[in-house]
C-alpha cells in the first residue's frame, strides 16, 4: 500500500473582501488492489468540517487522459506536412506536379500542370487533406478551435469532451457526494457540498487561456491525482460530477478572458445571479476558490464581465 498525503494546507491568498477562503485540511491517494482512493477533510464558509472518500478503479485511470498536451504550432505543422506529402507521393506526376514547403506556421502547397482542371481539383484535394490532418492533430490531443471576445483566432483544450468523457469515471466522486447530503435535501444541499469541497482544492492560476497553449489546464482525473487546478480545470470536473448527478439537466461553461464559471437550469431563487442563454435561465456558480463563493453567487469582478456582455458561453451536452 502506497499513502500520499498532504496535511494542513491552509490557503488565504486572493480573498475576496467578506469572503471566507477555502480550507482543505487532508488530501490523501492510497494506492489500493482495485485502484486509487482519495480522501478529503476540508472546512467550509461556516467551518464546518466535512471528510469524504470515494475511489477510482485502476482501469478508469489507465484510460482516461491525466495531463493536456501543451499545443506547439510547429509540431502540428509537422503532423499536416507528413500527411500531405504521404498524399502527394500517390498523385500521378502526369496529371500534375506537386510541391509542399512548410512556411512559419503555415504551408504553401503549390500544383502546376498543363491541364488546369486536373490541377484545380488535385490543389482541392491536397487542401481537404491539410484540413483533416489538422483536425485530427486537434481531436487526437484533446484540443479545438475557439474564438476570443476580441476576435482571435486561437487553440484552447476541448472543456466540453472533457467532459463528456468523465462523467463515467467520476461517478464514484459524484455518489460520494450524493450519500453525503441529508434525505430528501434538494440539488442546492449537493451543489453547497460540492463547491465547498472544489474550492478547498488548491488553485493554479489562469494567466491567459490563448498564451497558455493549453499548459496548466488538468483534466478531471489528473487533477485530483495532483490535487491542483486552475478555473478551466475545476470548472470542468465540477460538470462531469453534476451531469452524473443530474444527468438531463441543461448546464453551460461560461468564458471570461481569463477567468472559467459554470451555470446550470435550475429554478433560481431570489438574488440569484443568472444568465439567460437561448431562451434558458441559468444559475451561476464558481468552484475555482480558494474563495467560498455560495451556489448562486459570483465575485464581484464576475459580475461586472457579465453584466458588460464580456463572456462566452458553451452549452455542455
Amino acid at each position: 500500500m502506497h499513502r500520499y498525503t498532504t496535511l494542513a494546507l491552509a490557503l488565504l491568498l486572493f480573498a475576496a473582501p467578506r469572503t471566507s477562503c477555502a480550507e482543505q485540511l487532508l488530501f490523501e491517494k492510497i494506492k489500493t488492489d482495485n485502484g486509487i482512493q482519495f480522501n478529503y477533510v476540508w472546512l467550509d464558509a461556516e467551518k464546518t468540517r466535512h471528510d469524504l472518500s470515494f475511489e477510482i478503479p485502476s482501469e478508469t485511470l489507465e484510460d482516461a487522459p491525466l495531463r493536456q498536451t501543451n499545443y506547439r504550432p510547429k509540431i502540428a505543422q509537422r503532423y499536416v506536412t507528413v500527411a500531405l506529402l504521404k498524399e502527394a507521393k500517390s498523385i500521378n506526376p502526369r496529371d500534375a506536379k506537386v510541391e509542399i514547403k512548410p512556411k512559419r506556421e503555415a504551408i504553401d502547397i503549390r500544383v502546376k500542370g498543363f491541364d488546369d482542371e486536373k490541377v484545380e481539383n488535385v490543389l482541392t484535394h491536397l487542401q481537404q487533406i491539410q484540413q483533416n490532418a489538422y483536425d485530427e492533430y486537434l481531436y487526437q490531443h484533446y484540443f479545438t478551435r475557439f474564438t476570443t471576445l476580441f476576435n482571435q483566432q486561437a487553440i484552447k483544450p476541448d472543456h466540453l469532451r472533457y467532459i463528456a468523457e468523465s462523467v463515467k469515471p467520476m461517478v464514484p466522486a459524484s455518489q460520494a457526494f450524493y450519500e453525503k447530503i441529508k434525505t430528501h435535501s434538494d440539488s442546492r444541499a449537493y451543489f453547497s457540498l460540492l463547491l465547498s469541497w472544489l474550492q478547498s482544492i488548491p488553485y493554479d492560476t489562469l494567466e491567459d487561456r490563448v498564451a497558455s497553449n493549453g499548459s496548466g489546464f488538468a483534466p478531471p482525473l489528473g487533477l485530483l491525482m495532483q490535487n491542483l487546478g486552475d478555473c478551466d480545470s475545476k470548472a470542468v470536473l465540477a460538470s462531469s460530477m453534476v451531469r452524473a448527478f443530474l444527468p438531463s439537466t441543461k448546464m453551460i461553461m461560461v468564458f471570461l478572458p481569463n477567468h472559467a464559471l459554470l451555470g446550470i437550469a435550475l429554478t433560481p431563487l431570489e438574488g440569484d445571479e443568472k444568465i439567460e442563454h437561448d431562451g434558458q435561465t441559468y444559475v451561476l456558480y464558481d468552484p475555482t476558490g480558494p474563495a467560498q463563493i455560495p451556489f448562486g453567487q459570483v465575485s464581484e469582478d464576475t459580475q461586472r464581465f457579465i453584466q458588460t456582455g464580456r463572456f462566452q458561453i458553451e452549452v455542455v451536452d
